[in-house]
């Protein structure tokens, strides 16, 4: 059996449905296609990860229809952040005050992002979800995309769409490389409550030997992350809970009181991805897929969303202009913004994470007067307060 479509998404994560939402009042015949169950993405489970949203990113979801299918509750006001180095109480800190903004931005988990995209998605009739189904085959042609299911079924695409995340197999079937690094690093992540106010204020702190973070919810709750080598890690996560919430307590050196567990705990590898091509023949990636960020400067998704708004913004021109949606010079235009807007601050994300994970002496000297520095410069200040609340983005 063979389908057409305008358009064909592999990878029904939170950045494919957003895509496929963004498309939805253009008259086009959409499909979305992943491996998972329809049950396990209209009731995603608790993934351990919290999602920084900036208010570029918020306004999009609001157009998209997402925004208001969140709880209220479940949107933390991340206001201000700060960064610590070693074992100094010293922090370079970043103030919504620097802003014109009540907030640096927010804060969602990311299942509640999974299940706000996919109940957007379910509820357009131009939308169509495949799931429970493996994609064996990729070719493209001059006219469509050829895309060959594990249930014999065959769908022709004028567009075809990779955003399955940054181990992208859409990716590699297309003859894309990406460069991958593997940090060799595990990261933690879980939600724990503390007695002492976080302030709304999210911390970084690249301490020796490990790498901290807390994201803050509302309440005396906070997303903890932490960073550490494979071995290590895998210390931790079979600790018992008492156990761990005295580790965890005593690794941030108890700045936030007796910390405790109130939720499940989650691991997951750091390797980062960046396409070396972010399109092909009727094909673009979209998300991890093209840019697979480094956590640390939490722009992750909003690079995705941003990915989403530029494309889908070349697929509209494109068809006011009566061009094919899947005209060439409106995917170089895509890819060489997408580029402009997201490999500074990879590039810039990947020497941070360099200079700040290493412990020898002049890599602590020089991490510590860059933030002296920078805490006193404040237009330096200004700037990253701005970047962190829109993204310089809009």
């Amino acid at each position: 059996m063979t389908t057409q479509v305008d358009v064909a998404i592999i990878g029904a994560g939170p950045t494919g449905l957003c895509f496929a939402k963004s498309l939805a009042e253009l008259d086009l015949n959409i499909v979305v296609i992943d491996r998972q169950t329809e049950n396990a993405l209209a009731y995603p489970a608790f993934d351990g990860r919290e999602i920084a949203l900036t208010h570029h990113s918020a306004n999009l979801m609001r157009t998209m229809g997402l925004w208001e299918r969140i709880e209220p509750d479940a949107i933390s006001a991340l206001r201000d952040a700060r960064v610590f180095n070693g074992s100094s109480l010293f922090s370079l800190n970043i103030s919504h005050n620097q802003t014109k903004q009540s907030e640096l931005g927010y804060l969602v988990a990311n299942h509640h992002i999974r299940k706000a995209a996919y109940d957007a998605v379910k509820q357009s009739t131009a939308i169509t979800l495949k799931t429970d189904v493996q994609v064996i085959n990729i070719t493209t042609k001059a006219e469509f995309a050829v895309i060959t299911l594990n249930n014999g079924e065959v769908i022709q695409a004028k567009l075809l769409i990779g955003a399955d995340s940054r181990f992208s197999e859409t990716r590699r079937a297309m003859g894309i490389a990406a460069d991958m690094h593997d940090f060799g690093k595990t990261m933690l992540v879980c939600v724990m409550e503390h007695p002492v106010s976080h302030e709304h204020t999210a911390w970084e702190w690249f301490d020796y030997g490990q790498t901290l973070a807390l994201l803050p919810m509302n309440g005396l709750r906070s997303s903890v992350v932490i960073t550490l080598a494979p071995e290590e890690m895998n210390r931790l996560m079979k600790l018992p809970e008492e156990d761990f919430n005295r580790e965890v307590s005593a690794r941030f050196k108890h700045r936030l009181g007796a910390m405790r567990l109130v939720s499940t705990r989650h691991a997951y590898p750091l390797v980062t991805a960046y396409a070396n091509r972010l399109i092909g023949q009727r094909f673009a990636l979209v998300g991890d897929a093209a840019v697979g960020m480094h956590p640390v400067t939490a722009h992750g998704f909003n690079f995705g969303l941003k990915g989403v708004a530029t494309l889908s913004a070349e697929i509209k021109a494109a068809i006011a202009a009566g061009q094919d949606i899947a005209d060439e010079n409106r995917l170089l235009r895509y890819e060489k913004t997408h580029r402009h807007d997201t490999r500074p601050l990879f590039i810039a994300t990947h020497a941070i994470a360099k200079i700040y994970s290493s412990n020898s002496p002049p890599a602590r000297f020089l991490r510590s007067c860059a933030l002296r520095i920078g805490n006193r410069i404040a237009p330096f200040k200004r700037a990253v307060a701005g970047f962190l609340a829109d993204a310089k983005l809009n």
